[in-house]
């Protein structure tokens, strides 16, 4: 899993090209973008149900809901003037558009800026887009990351999972995608609390917690969410946002602290669930950006298919604030450099949630390109 050193041949042209990208990006101010919210969880864990409750709330009146399996929830009741089969785009009591997906989710969301800008629909701010309870949720976080019709306008606003505590420990044991959904969470909610045994509950909790560390769990019961834990995750757009960037440090504590001492080997108590594994990347030491962007293009794009998850913040030797980074497999967005340090702590902090790659390779490679930045500078 270390980079070979034949990628090293390649090591120069792939470091000048994204510093140039960097710095176009970094110096450039970006208009406000609309957030793009997931929300997954497997065939019957309760996302439905916590959709219909949020879809009464008037704090959801500026959103646009997609869901891109009809059957699986039950709305009619609430429905105004309209309803799915005519025309697969309704405005809900609250206010908020919500509407099935059609061919994809670029070709969605552009219809309904269409229509919001010809005045047919209510403008919205934000979007949540439900998964299907089979679905693998990175393709859609990267096609929200990467697909040019989507990266001008939206940016990844965070992914919440709902598991069920009756059947959610053997669904992680029989399918790959309900491990998926669990790990690139920001957020997970347990549901059916109220009709789990107790033990089932706590099991369940100690998986998750194994699985995804970073993530805050909350047992909900019915549904009943607050939309702030749905769109309050804070992670994805935090310039000039200091207590956004708190809570999503606070996340990376969490991991660094669990994992910090972790060793890569069979018996890893940090590794769960078809050798998928979390843990946290800390460098004391400011590092050269071309080294660093060398390196993330390289596993990218050796082993982007097991990055499940990538986010950090990172002390780079080039600036005197933080950047910003967040990957999902081969996609990653365009860095983001901090006006100020969130906090006292100017430490790198990396927190991967990978399939099969050790964090002792990813430490070897890393230390190998910052070395070689450093050689080249």
């Amino acid at each position: 899993t270390t980079v070979r050193s034949s990628t090293f041949c390649v090591y120069e042209d792939i470091a000048v090209a994204w510093n140039k990208r960097l710095i176009c990006t970094l110096m450039s101010a970006e208009p406000e973008k609309k957030p793009i919210t997931i929300i997954t969880g497997f065939l019957g864990s309760g996302k439905t149900t916590v959709l219909n409750q949020l879809l009464q709330d008037k704090k959801f009146s500026d959103t646009a809901v997609i869901i891109n399996e009809f059957g699986e929830i039950g709305i009619d009741h609430l429905l105004v003037e309209t309803s799915f089969e005519e025309d697969e785009i309704v405005v809900m009591q609250s206010g908020c558009i919500c509407c099935t997906i059609r061919g994809d989710l670029v070709d969605t969301l552009a219809d309904l800026e269409t229509r919001t800008g010809a005045g047919d629909l209510p403008f919205f701010n934000r979007v949540l887009v439900e998964t299907t309870g089979l679905a693998d949720p990175a393709p859609i976080l990267q096609t929200i990351m990467s697909d040019p019709l989507l990266v001008g306008k939206y940016r990844l606003g965070g992914v919440v999972a709902t598991v069920d505590a009756v059947n959610g420990t053997n669904t992680l044991d029989q399918h790959q995608e309900a491990v998926k959904q669990a790990a690139v969470a920001d957020r997970l909610f347990v549901t059916k609390t109220d009709i789990a045994d107790p033990g089932q509950t706590t099991e369940l909790e100690a998986r998750l917690g194994d699985l995804n560390p970073g993530a805050p769990l909350e047992k909900i019961i019915d549904g009943k969410v607050s939309p702030d834990n749905i769109f309050g995750l804070g992670l994805y757009d935090v310039r000039q946002k200091t207590d956004d960037v708190r809570a999503w440090l606070a996340d990376i504590e969490v991991d660094t602290h669990s994992h910090h001492h972790a060793e890569d080997t069979q018996d890893d108590v940090n590794r769960h669930d078809s050798n998928i594994a979390a843990f946290c990347i800390v460098a004391e030491e400011s590092l050269p950006w071309a080294g660093v962007r060398a390196w993330l293009e390289s596993i990218g794009s050796l082993r982007g298919e097991d990055l499940l998850r990538v986010k950090g913040i990172l002390n780079v030797t080039e600036f005197d604030t933080p950047v910003i980074i967040h990957g999902v497999q081969h996609v990653f967005h365009p860095p983001v450099r901090l006006d100020v340090w969130p906090d006292d702590d100017h430490t790198t902090r990396i927190v991967f949630i990978t399939k099969n790659i050790p964090k002792a390779g990813l430490e070897k490679s890393l230390a190998s390109f910052c070395q070689a930045a450093g050689k080249n500078s």
